[in-house]
């Protein structure tokens, strides 16, 4: 009997232990280097970013040191942030991904058992190479709304003058630019069954500077990311190109992902978020990284983009 009582007592402390080794353990958070005014890890420069500031109070709400890994997310073809993100994830290299857009795509089921991780900050060569067993995502509850904007460059309002961009349609008779095969693209070329094409010019993403040419005048408006627009207002404070004010209706809410394993983790930042959310606390994070902050709103998942946008 008092053998099976210092078991168990001896059990329990073990117990203690490893959940107060956790509740110390840092708070591991994987942020992209390169998404401004949302998180940016640049040589030479203090880290930044809206993400950055609001992991920092959530670590502290939990009682827990941060520790931020940073990643770089490449935009080509054979890439997938999803999968980028359960590698991570999985590989234990974070418990938590920031800035996650929440779409029915980005977080269904993973058709592949394994993926390769992105490159991240203290990578290896063999890093490079691995493939990781993947789970299954979860997302935390929205913190922010991410849609698309029209921006004007300085010779629109000369054209447009007092007509407001109230829709894509307001867009008729400027002379657009869009990047080749992203979302904007497909909302300008099949809005209202080609209206727009003849207006169109396209550039190749990540060899054209496409706000810089807006900028030069060389056209009038694009349709882009409201946070793309808010980084280069924040580079260049003497633009001239301008918010139109206008927001696409089909947006995405962004927050956290974690494994499906890691639910009480992603309970206890729900639980942040709500307060933080309730106070204007995420509202004045956004406001002092130079972000246009807009509340979460519903669908809180969005479903297929295409579908809806060709449904439009």
């Amino acid at each position: 009997m008092r053998a099976l009582l210092a078991s168990v007592a001896t059990a329990l402390l073990l117990c203690m232990t490893a959940a107060a080794h956790a509740a110390d353990a840092p708070l591991k958070v994987c942020l992209d280097e390169d998404l401004p005014p949302l998180s940016a890890h640049h040589r030479g420069k203090p880290d930044a970013g809206f993400d950055v500031a609001l992991a920092q109070v959530i670590a502290e709400r939990l009682g827990r040191p941060l520790k931020i890994q940073w990643f770089e997310s490449k935009l080509d073809e054979d890439s997938s942030p999803a999968l980028e993100a359960n590698a991570l994830l999985s590989d234990g290299r974070c418990s938590l991904v920031g800035g996650y857009a929440l779409t029915t795509d980005s977080l269904k089921a993973p058709g592949v058992t394994t993926a390769k991780l992105p490159d991240f900050d203290g990578a290896t060569r063999d890093d490079r190479r691995r493939r990781i067993p993947i789970g299954v995502l979860v997302p935390s509850q929205p913190y922010i709304y991410s849609p698309m904007t029209v921006v004007l460059g300085p010779k629109a309002g000369e054209k447009i003058k007092d007509r407001k961009i109230t829709d894509i349609g307001d867009l008729a008779g400027l002379s657009l630019t869009i990047e080749s095969g992203t979302l904007g693209d497909a909302i300008l070329m099949t809005f209202d069954k080609g209206k727009l094409i003849e207006d169109i010019t396209h550039l190749v993403p990540g060899r054209s500077d496409l706000l810089g040419e807006l900028e030069r005048g060389e056209y009038d408006a694009t349709l882009l990311d409201l946070r793309r627009f808010d980084a280069y207002r924040a580079s260049h404070p003497d633009t001239k190109i301008a918010a139109s004010g206008y927001y696409y209706p089909i947006g995405a809410n962004r927050g956290y992902v974690a494994l499906e394993t890691d639910n009480a983790l992603l309970e206890a930042v729900n639980k942040v978020l709500s307060d933080l959310q309730a106070k204007g606390t995420i509202a004045e994070l956004g406001k002092a990284a130079g972000l246009t902050w807009l509340p979460p709103r519903e669908p809180i998942i969005l479903g297929d983009v295409w579908l809806k946008i060709l449904n439009r």
